[in-house]
């Protein structure tokens, strides 16, 4: 490349220098964005040592330096790349389950969709690097939270939507099944595992999240009991 780089903030005319700040901030964020999008598939493929800054810069059609002014290190960019396709899959496994009629059906599209991807070993390795780069760990961290918080959310909203009974509190069910499915991606990975096995297993170890309701049974979540309630209604 020669000259100006296509992605580099140009002059901007007035003299506005809000509108100059503006145009800087979101250059920038697309500038990130590409790299983001440039390098995820070359460290999913080639891994961390793999995968150069130069080979990066070249992908996103941009400098090498321009990797290290907004993430200072190779090591940075692979924990925000990891951390960034989680939640991609995360949003992509709830709308696959979207269009679920029944616990079961939730609980099998969620478990196939997440099986179907690398991001949860793509994720792990980021979470290995950051044991030895705690300077990452809030990254992660933030991340891990969104997760749970978003998977919480939109189990919440099913179990609302549909009048299932849920057989755990919603940021429960979210943390166990984000564990699980850590839990058993990892471990298929390593024995060579296919995603169909891998998502039988899940099935397995998940068991049953919640039961549909009748036409007139009220709906439940568990955090919306009476504590004095000593029934034991879900067995």
């Amino acid at each position: 490349m020669s000259g100006k780089s296509v992605h580099e903030p140009s002059e901007t005319a007035g003299g506005d220098p809000k509108h100059a700040v503006r145009a800087t901030r979101s250059a920038g964020r697309k500038m990130r964005s590409l790299l983001l999008d440039a390098a995820s598939p070359l460290f999913r493929e080639r891994g961390l040592s793999g995968a150069s800054i130069t080979d990066i810069a070249a992908a996103a059609d941009a400098f090498p330096s321009q990797i290290t002014y907004y993430f200072r290190t190779k090591e940075a960019l692979f924990v925000e790349c990891a951390c960034r396709d989680l939640l991609y899959l995360a949003r992509a496994t709830e709308q696959a389950a979207l269009k679920a009629r029944t616990p079961r059906d939730y609980t099998h599209a969620l478990a196939e969709t997440v099986t179907a991807s690398d991001s949860i070993a793509f994720f792990a390795e980021a979470l290995t690097l950051t044991r030895r780069r705690q300077d990452l760990a809030p990254l992660v961290e933030r991340t891990i939270e969104r997760l749970h918080s978003e998977g919480a959310r939109a189990y919440a909203s099913q179990v609302e939507r549909h009048g299932w009974r849920s057989l755990r509190a919603p940021d429960e069910s979210s943390r166990r099944f984000w564990a699980v499915a850590i839990g058993v991606i990892l471990e298929g990975y390593a024995m060579g595992r296919s995603p169909e096995e891998l998502c039988a297993e899940m099935l397995r170890v998940l068991g049953e999240q919640a039961k549909s309701a009748g036409d007139t049974a009220r709906l439940r979540l568990v955090d919306e009991r009476d504590p004095s309630n000593n029934s034991n209604e879900e067995g």
